[in-house]
């Protein structure tokens, strides 16, 4: 097996030549780097204050659901064993219209709330969550292009993804998956708010169960073992309570940032939906059974969101 980080002058000057491809994508990526570490930083006395610990508290239990639903998903696969594509992708459907709704009525809504809150208009609240949903897309699409994982619909993308073996380039790619679910976890709980979080949390802990269950089935179709597969697939989870602490330390440290990260989670969750989930499940022909799934759990998300917001 290749090693997960290739070392070497041909794996930087990958590096180096995405960045010279794509600069406006390399600066971007690291400008908004640079300011989630900055906010993370600035917030780090108050989340861990006796006022913010609730949150806290909040933020990692809602990881937790979301890495345990995980496990279930990936350790059903032990016990189903193959399923078909067309149910695969009716399951990823659903959760791809839960994730579309909890961005729409979990992160975008009370983003444009708390901005206008603060702004006291309309017009300057849309434009602070929107310029939170352009980071979001941007974190995104700096991570996907410059992050070596594997797509079953794309193959290899990524700098120096040649020199890695595919099991660690899924890895990778579910990593960039379940981080903007974890951020959303995170910054759902930042005002202590759980008409917020609970919704929120309950839509991305249910959708990952059909998603450890479609995870542990990909790493089996790359060579590994069910045991193996469905263990790796578990471990991907542990992004969850971790994205939830940074989601929850870049909404703490200024008013203003709660509705940008509320912003940031959707537009990240967003793009994971249509860069990546949407078309996975359209790749075998099975688009209207997964548009129904998908419609489905958009509808389940609305009702969440009615019923514990």
């Amino acid at each position: 097996m290749a090693t997960l980080f290739p070392t070497g002058r041909s794996f930087g000057a990958a590096w180096i030549a995405q960045a010279r491809a794509n600069p406006i994508i390399a600066l971007g990526l690291v400008g908004v780097l640079l300011l989630l570490c900055a906010l993370v930083g600035m917030s780090l006395d108050q989340v861990f204050s006796g006022e913010q610990a609730g949150h806290l508290r909040y933020a990692l239990l809602g990881g937790l659901a979301g890495f345990a639903t995980t496990a279930l998903g990936a350790l059903a696969a032990l016990v189903l064993g193959d399923i078909s594509a067309r149910t695969q992708d009716c399951l990823l459907g659903f959760a791809a219209g839960m994730m579309l709704a909890a961005s729409s009525f979990s992160l975008i809504l009370p983003g444009l709330a708390a901005a206008r809150d603060l702004t006291d208009s309309g017009a300057l609240a849309a434009l602070t969550v929107v310029a939170g949903l352009g980071l979001g897309v941007l974190l995104m699409l700096g991570l996907d292009r410059f992050t070596p994982h594997e797509h079953d619909s794309t193959g290899p993308c990524g700098p120096g993804s040649e020199r890695i073996s595919r099991v660690w380039l899924f890895v990778l790619a579910i990593t960039l998956h379940n981080l903007p679910e974890g951020m959303a976890i995170g910054v759902s709980f930042a005002q202590g708010d759980l008409q917020v979080g609970l919704p929120l949390t309950t839509a991305i802990a249910l959708q990952d169960i059909p998603e450890g269950l479609a995870v542990a089935l990909a790493l089996r179709a790359t060579g590994l073992s069910a045991l193996k597969s469905a263990l790796v697939a578990v471990g991907s989870g542990l992004m969850e309570p971790l994205g939830a602490l940074i989601g929850l330390g870049i909404s703490s440290s200024l008013a203003i940032a709660y509705p940008i990260s509320l912003g940031l989670a959707a537009g990240a969750m967003i793009f994971v939906v249509s860069h990546e989930v949407i078309p996975e499940t359209h790749r075998n022909g099975h688009q209207t059974p997964a548009t129904l799934g998908l419609m489905v759990g958009f509808a389940v998300m609305l009702f969440l969101d009615t019923a514990l917001g």
